[in-house]
């Protein structure tokens, strides 16, 4: 399955929205979910003029949920500082 189709899968048509970002019946995160799907072909902008869309996951538990993407948790990695490129690596630079 790939989350990116632009067709929904059926198990999207019950999804319950989860109010936090996980399973609203097991509580597990996003990352156990069992299936994914993106609604990418519906955007909606909120107040800030960000854009966000719709999540839909299928949880190990049985459960659909989807949530916005703008209330996903942030990243453990964002804080964290770039790799440095190694200067003149091939001398091209």
């Amino acid at each position: 399955m790939n989350p990116f189709d632009r067709t929904p899968p059926e198990w999207t048509k019950k999804a319950v929205h989860a109010l936090e970002f996980f399973c609203p019946t097991c509580r597990q995160s996003s990352l156990a979910a069992e299936q994914v799907w993106m609604n990418r072909r519906s955007p909606v902008y909120g107040h800030d003029r960000q854009r966000k869309w719709q999540e839909f996951y299928h949880c190990q538990c049985g459960c659909d949920w989807w949530a916005w993407s703008s209330d996903r948790p942030p990243n453990e990695f964002a804080d964290r500082e770039p790799l440095n490129e190694p200067d003149n690596f091939f001398g091209y630079f």
